[in-house]
């Protein structure tokens, strides 16, 4: 189950407070029908602050609440949706968000939005505790080597610069709608964090999926932005959800997808996400083992810089560095092995690079010559799944195994937990903590969130380890 603290808290602190009783009114007289007889809005026996219980035995396919389109609060439902969609092109950014920031702006501080029963749960966001409001040092010391602590900043970075050449520019344009003394840098962010930890996106029919046609993926875009969905986002997460969320053209369903007994809590899921992810998204993550979605990123840096190790020519190196080119114009800069707990998730990518740095000077050159990269789109996808999987890693080439055995270890080094060893074996604090129920209950929550996510990826890697031990 979910360690979910991203849920609302209310301002007066009761369990059944004026704020949830006003938005659950508010429900009523908009059209948003909540299956009473099956399920009710509670913060006693529920995962977090709030959460949806079972009041009796509820079947697969039932209907939980039915959310009218109307009610979704986005840029086309917004009271400024005309002037949003008037200045489009100038709200245009990288993140495609300003248009749904600029309507929160406006409608959480707006006392006569019909959106304020609602929004009135979060009285100032304060309970929002995603990585982006932690200190940087709390999360280069926590979340070390796990990826979090570069997405935060390259997440902080866009902010400041959406917000000030963009944002501050619209505002200007209207005040009568915005000025910057309310519509703050720091509300703004708050904002951010709000859509990431509570927003949903709708599902693209098969039919709308394009990946040539650039005007299209435009328009894919466009008509995959994220909305504030009111209700479904009072529902906590786990990965072995009983509820899910459909979309229809007059409105949004939320269905039960397994039986759920009285008393029960209802989940539903965010989707196929790692510990990193949730903690990185939403602020909470889901304990140890229980995140069947759980990843670990081999950077491909690191593979690169097990290569070298041991070269001692120049023309060797080079040879390297020309390897190293062609694969990073095939994958691009960024690039990572992802493994989850089954094996690698990005086997294919694995396998051509793998392939390309245990090349010979001549093999090599031939393959690039004839564009041989092609050819490894052709590759047999069930094969190469099957050998980088946890069952045919150990039955890899011994050159492929020995690149993957070193820099694997080379990233587990990256988080620096390691305190030392005895007898031979490693002792990894992390895993001691785990262990150790009465350390772990004494970490405040955010180094409990941040050691799930590290133990997490540390056991997949310890995982990969094993299997290509030479």
């Amino acid at each position: 189950m979910a360690t979910n603290s991203k849920r609302f808290k209310l301002d007066d602190g009761s369990d059944d407070g004026s704020c949830l009783q006003n938005f659950l009114q508010w429900c009523d007289r908009v059209g948003l029908k909540l299956n009473n007889n099956k399920v009710y809005v509670s913060s006693k026996g529920t995962l977090a602050d709030y959460g949806m219980l079972a009041k009796e035995d509820i079947e697969e396919g039932e209907v939980l609440f039915t959310i009218p389109r109307s009610v979704l609060l986005h840029q086309g439902t917004s009271k400024v949706s005309a002037v949003l969609e008037q200045g489009k092109e100038s709200l245009e950014s990288s993140s495609g968000w300003v248009p749904l920031l600029m309507a929160l702006l406006y409608e959480y501080t707006c006392p006569e939005s019909p959106w304020a029963p609602y929004l009135s749960l979060w009285t100032d966001f304060s309970s929002l505790d995603q990585p982006l409001f932690w200190s940087k040092e709390e999360r280069e010391t926590l979340l070390r080597g796990t990826g979090v602590p570069e997405a935060v900043e390259r997440d902080l970075a866009n902010i400041q610069r959406e917000y000030s050449t963009v944002v501050l520019p619209f505002i200007a344009k209207h005040t009568d709608l915005w000025n910057p003394t309310t519509h703050t840098l720091q509300l703004y962010t708050r904002l951010v964090a709000f859509i990431m930890a509570y927003s949903f996106q709708e599902p693209l029919e098969e039919e709308e999926e394009v990946e040539d046609d650039d005007e299209e993926e435009e328009e894919e875009k466009a008509s995959n932005l994220p909305m504030m969905v009111p209700m479904a986002d009072m529902l906590n997460h786990v990965s072995n959800h009983n509820a899910n969320l459909e979309y229809m053209p007059e409105c949004l369903k939320m269905v039960c997808v397994r039986p759920i007994r009285k008393g029960q809590e209802v989940f539903n899921t965010y989707g196929q996400m790692a510990n990193w992810q949730l903690l990185h998204m939403y602020g909470f993550t889901e304990p140890y083992p229980s995140n069947c979605n759980e990843t670990a990123d081999i950077p491909m840096a690191n593979l690169f810089t097990v290569a070298t190790q041991g070269i001692q020519s120049d023309l060797d190196r080079q040879l390297v560095e020309e390897k190293r080119a062609l694969i990073l114009e095939m994958m691009g800069e960024k690039a990572a092995f992802i493994f989850g707990k089954q094996g690698c998730l990005t086997d294919m990518e694995l396998h051509t690079t793998l392939k390309v740095l245990c090349m010979s000077r001549e093999e090599f050159q031939e393959f690039r010559d004839n564009e041989g990269w092609e050819e490894e789109e052709e590759a047999d996808e069930e094969k190469v799944s099957l050998a980088f999987s946890n069952e045919g890693l150990p039955g890899l080439k011994a050159p492929w195994q020995c690149l993957i055995h070193a820099a694997a270890r080379l990233t587990l080094d990256s988080y620096g937990s390691v305190e030392g060893s005895k007898e031979g074996v490693c002792i990894d604090r992390d895993r001691m903590l785990i262990e150790d129920k009465v350390q772990l209950a004494g970490l405040n929550p955010r180094q409990q969130r941040a050691l799930q996510v590290r133990h997490g990826q540390k056991s997949i890697l310890d995982r990969v380890l094993a299997l290509t031990k030479p």
